[in-house]
């Protein structure tokens, strides 16, 4: 009953943000629908549901105030099977390239909305790790485990874009996932959009949290 209470009123400004961004996405989405007569985008919501799951997961976690040490990693292993799907929307851009161009206007506000609202709730969702990490490590410790993180989440990002795995094929496909990781890991030149790829968006989830937590700090 705590934990409820907890999620209801501690969180209750934080969790306002998201819900709002997602009603504006749906909404233009459901704009666009109205205006086109398709449901091409409609895949966008189910992505938003992936997004909402870590953040779902670090709620819950921050909220046990008696979580021991090992339940804090089991969690955690959790949420990083999860957490890509959250900055994964960014990708979802890539449709824009089969929009029509009476309609590219809308749709570049449909996919970034909803591309938005997956990077809030990552950052959100990010920030919760963080503040439970607090409980176990020195802020030292917690910032040089944070670093690696990103880029690993930027690898899941890229698993899900290119490869086209999901998160729970980690416990249906284990064997073919390791495989084609360590492909990659040990053959880089041949697998160079890979290191770009995780490189690249590595760095802008990095800064981006960074730049969220320095305005959420002066405020």
């Amino acid at each position: 009953m705590n934990n409820i209470k907890y999620l209801l009123f501690s969180r209750f400004k934080i969790m306002v943000l998201p819900i709002v961004a997602a009603t504006l996405s749906i909404i233009l989405l459901m704009v666009r629908m109205k205006l086109t007569y398709s449901f091409y985008f409609l895949f966008l919501v189910w992505n938003l549901f992936l997004a909402i799951v870590p953040f779902a997961i670090s709620t819950y976690m921050r909220s046990l105030n008696q979580l021991k040490k090992f339940g804090t990693l089991i969690g955690f292993g959790i949420w990083l099977l999860f957490v890509p799907n959250a900055p994964y929307i960014i990708t979802d851009l890539f449709h824009l390239k089969n929009s029509s161009h009476d309609i590219l206007w809308l749709d570049v506000l449909v996919v970034s909305s909803f591309a938005l609202t997956g990077v809030l709730l990552f950052f959100l969702s990010l920030l919760d790790i963080e503040l439970i990490m607090k409980r176990y490590w020195q802020s030292k410790t917690i910032s040089i485990l944070m670093l690696p993180l990103f880029f690993v989440i930027s690898f899941g990002m890229y698993l899900g874009r290119y490869l086209r795995f999901n998160s729970w094929e980690v416990l249906q496909h284990p064997l073919t996932i390791f495989n084609d990781i360590w492909s990659i890991l040990i053959q880089p030149n041949q697998h160079l959009s890979a290191w770009t790829f995780t490189i690249s968006f590595g760095i802008f989830l990095g800064i981006g949290y960074w730049l969220f937590k320095s305005i959420r700090n002066a405020n």
